[in-house]
């Protein structure tokens, strides 16, 4: 049944049409009268810029002679009110095909007494065409004052996966599929040392099972095989976690702000992990404020294995950061190595 809902949704424009009008922003909240109880000062050039920006619903407002200047968007709430949004999504990459299901968001702030960036908490489930299925859950929760930043990363993935073997000179005629199921845990808690500086330590998980390879060459050893084949695998660390971030909100960053992050990640065989490995993470990016309300954005991401092996499936790889975007334009996985 799921995939003759995937297929018919796949062949009809409707579905394609309304995929376009969900990219719209749509995540604003309407407000009848200000809030009576809120201290945070808005600047004035940011309100303008604010008021001169229109999506979906403010069209439906003006055709129904509606001032759309009553709404408020969520993505720069000045109350501790939760702004939920959900809504059907479609998407399409070369590793999963057509994938639809339905995506949510919630934003919100701890404290409008102390200066306090916006906490996000984003989860999605969904079914792809190459029979995936996906429910990740990341959040970013900011006490009050930013004494605390408190990071999550939840998922439970069943996914068949294309990968090519190790390397960047990999060729298509490489491919085979491996196949998985994935439970993750990844828990932060970072604490402010400074302005917009933050260390911080937590625990990671990355369990794998159910591995198999398919679609193999006739008498092909792969390289799965060749690195240490096996039908489970466990990562299990602490990490150690250096962060700078000027952004007010992570969901809508303002143009000029900036995000450093080092991550030391070091698995223990006394934790469960299947070996003793570590690695370091460094994600940078720096945010640009362009004419026409516009934000220009640069980012920097590199995984380096220090010492150890760490499992064929927790190696850095195209798409294996927490939003799968990295090696955008290559399949997830296209190319792997430590």
């Amino acid at each position: 049944m799921m995939r003759k809902i995937i297929g018919r949704a796949c062949n009809l424009f409707t579905v394609i049409l309304f995929a376009f009008c969900l990219s719209l922003p749509v995540n604003a909240q309407i407000v009848t009268q200000p809030q009576a109880n809120i201290t945070d000062t808005v600047n004035p050039t940011e309100e303008t810029d604010l008021r001169q920006q229109r999506d979906l619903i403010d069209l439906v407002y003006l055709l129904l002679h509606k001032n759309p200047d009553l709404r408020q968007d969520s993505t720069g709430n000045k109350n501790t009110r939760l702004y939920f949004t959900a809504a059907p999504i479609v998407e399409y990459t070369i590793a999963t095909g057509f994938s639809p299901g339905i995506a949510a968001n919630v934003a919100f702030r701890t404290s409008v007494k102390k200066e306090t960036k916006t906490s996000s908490i984003v989860g999605a489930v969904k079914y792809t065409q190459k029979n995936q299925f996906l429910l990740p859950i990341q959040s970013s929760i900011w006490t009050p004052g930013n004494k605390f930043n408190l990071l999550g990363d939840w998922r439970y993935l069943n996914y068949p996966q294309d990968t090519y073997g190790f390397g960047g000179y990999t060729t298509l005629t490489d491919k085979y599929i491996v196949s998985y199921q994935l439970f993750r845990l990844h828990a932060l808690i970072l604490r402010k040392v400074r302005k917009n500086l933050y260390l911080g330590t937590g625990y990671q998980l990355d369990y794998h099972w159910g591995i198999t390879e398919s679609d193999i060459q006739p008498g092909q050893t792969t390289e799965y095989e060749k690195y240490g084949f096996n039908n489970t695998s466990t990562s299990s660390g602490i990490v150690l976690n250096l962060l700078y971030d000027s952004r007010d909100n992570s969901i809508n960053p303002d143009g000029g702000s900036f995000y450093a992050n080092m991550q030391f990640n070091q698995n223990f065989t006394l934790l469960g992990s299947n070996t003793n490995w570590n690695s370091v993470t460094f994600d940078v990016r720096k945010y640009i404020k362009m004419p026409f309300h516009t934000v220009l954005a640069f980012w920097f991401y590199s995984v380096l294995t220090l010492s150890g092996n760490p499992p064929y499936l927790d190696l850095p790889a195209t798409g294996s950061d927490a939003y799968n975007n990295t090696g955008r334009g290559y399949e997830q996985d296209r190319f792997l190595g430590k």
